[in-house]
């Protein structure tokens, strides 16, 4: 695989055992497609547009996006791409982000004066950086800075990547699990051409959906009020800013199917206070979940 992300054609008679994410090779979104799909040959793209395209143009069978993050919260860009890249969610992956020191051989911490990655890695690792006087500089991402690491071979800086990124450029980890929180975990979600629900008896599921609603008081609070009634757990919601100033329009996760007696008797009361409603996937739960339970 060529080890710089790029959006130039692919044969497209291989497009089944591809999958597309944002970034380059070594990026975490890497390891997630990895771990979810080890049978898939990963796609790297530069940018979360390019890697929509990829499914939507049959260059790729699915895209491992990020979408929330236990430190550094949503991915913003994601949320705003998402509702116009028309895919469909099919599943979701958790990655547990063990961010590593890594620097060319020869390094040491002695040597390092300066570390580059991502500027949500930095933060993540903020208390690290400051304990042994490390300055920080922004990268546009952390497997980026890691290969451009490699090409220089400046024993002064390290950057802030993951243990696969460390494999690909031939770096060391100076030091491992450098985040500062441990609970510091990726959600990502797998989109494709098609929807493919499970059955209504195949297990949890969660379904995703936008809608809208009149920008009048209480009305977010009566299109919600058939999921409190029916017991129907929501997961998520996130707002989005209507360009008009005159709709409000809300992306949910939530817990359960849409035959679920439950859940279609919330959706219908949700069908009396909001308009526009577009289911956008219905998934299984991650078994990283259970461990919550």
């Amino acid at each position: 695989m060529d080890e710089q992300a790029n959006d130039e054609t692919v044969d497209p008679a291989g497009a089944h055992q591809r999958i597309a994410f944002q970034g380059r090779p070594g990026a975490y979104s890497h390891m997630a497609c990895r771990q979810a799909y080890p049978e898939l040959e990963p796609l790297p793209c530069e940018s979360f547009e390019s890697a929509f395209a990829a499914v939507r143009d049959g260059l790729a069978r699915y895209a491992m996006i990020p979408v929330d993050n236990t430190v550094a919260g949503r991915v913003a860009d994601v949320h705003h791409l998402m509702p116009h890249c028309g895919l469909h969610i099919i599943g979701e992956q958790f990655l547990r982000v063990n961010h590593h020191l890594l620097a060319v051989p020869g390094a040491t911490m002695a040597t390092v004066r300066h570390v580059h990655s991502h500027v949500h890695a930095l933060g993540q690792c903020r208390k690290f950086l400051n304990e042994h006087g490390l300055k920080p500089v922004v990268a546009a991402d952390t497997a980026g800075a890691a290969a451009d690491l490699a090409r220089t071979g400046d024993l002064a800086t390290a950057v802030i990547a993951s243990h696969l990124a460390a494999e690909i450029y031939g770096l060391v980890s100076l030091t491992a699990d450098v985040e500062d929180a441990e609970h510091n975990t990726t959600r990502f979600l797998v989109l494709a051409q098609e929807p493919r629900y499970p059955g209504v008896k195949d297990g949890p599921a969660i379904t995703s959906f936008l809608f809208k609603v009149r920008n009048v008081p209480a009305a977010l609070y009566k299109a919600m009020g058939g999921f409190a009634t029916n017991g129907v757990n929501m997961l998520k919601l996130e707002s989005y800013i209507d360009p008009t100033f005159q709709q409000a329009q809300f992306y949910a996760d939530i817990l359960g199917h849409p035959d679920d007696e439950a859940v279609r008797f919330a959706m219908d009361e949700l069908r009396f206070f909001a308009h526009h409603i577009e289911v956008f996937g219905v998934y299984p739960t991650s078994p990283f979940r259970e461990r919550f339970r």
